[in-house]
């Protein structure tokens, strides 16, 4: 049996960290996982720049119940959900999660937590497992299924190159340039004729 895994941000729904950074005028907090590999180093900078400023999870919350999802990705999600299962595998939190799951007609997702305080604070987070994609792909593995995954940041390599069949989407240049022997796509259509050509 088939599972496709999918990456959120930059795949589905736009980077909600750049969303936010550019409604509070913080360049800053562009910086994703397609510039820093380094998880956790990442996550530390953010609370840092957040705690500097006095921001939270209310004002992301805030930013977050106004991005939409990228235009076509819910057909593109139904029509696979249609003849596959589907798992999206994230580094983000379910507290930003949420709202966006409800507008792609809420697909089973696997994402980390938040540590909040009691004023909105973001104090930490608390990640579901270590090297959560690729360890999550080699659980469904060791279950039986056979993986079939796509993303666009460094963090989705590790599920990528894992699966059985493994797909960029929407990457930057030098992703594609690293990993030449990925399939590397811009168009749904695209990525679903692939996927469906893997099952």
């Amino acid at each position: 049996m088939n599972v496709v895994c999918l990456d959120m941000e930059g795949v589905l729904v736009p980077e909600i960290w750049i969303a936010f950074a550019n409604e509070v005028g913080i360049p800053e907090l562009k910086r994703t996982t397609r510039d820093e590999p380094d998880y956790d180093k990442l996550m530390q900078y953010r609370l840092s720049i957040l705690k500097e400023h006095n921001l939270g999870l209310n004002e992301i919350q805030a930013v977050i119940e106004k991005i939409d999802v990228m235009e076509g990705a819910k057909e593109f999600l139904d029509e696979l959900r249609a003849v596959t299962q589907v798992i999206i595998l994230s580094d983000t939190f379910e507290q930003f999660a949420a709202p966006l799951m409800k507008k792609l007609g809420m697909p089973t997702i696997f994402c980390n937590t938040l540590e909040v305080a009691e004023n909105g604070e973001i104090t930490g987070y608390k990640m579901r497992c270590e090297k959560s994609k690729l360890t999550t792909v080699k659980a469904l593995q060791s279950c039986g299924f056979d993986t079939i995954a796509a993303g666009d940041s460094f963090n989705d390599l590790g599920m990528i190159l894992a699966s059985k069949a493994g797909f960029l989407f929407k990457s930057t240049e030098q992703i594609k340039k690293d990993y030449p022997n990925l399939q590397a796509f811009e168009e749904y259509d695209e990525l679903l004729t692939a996927i469906k050509a893997a099952l």
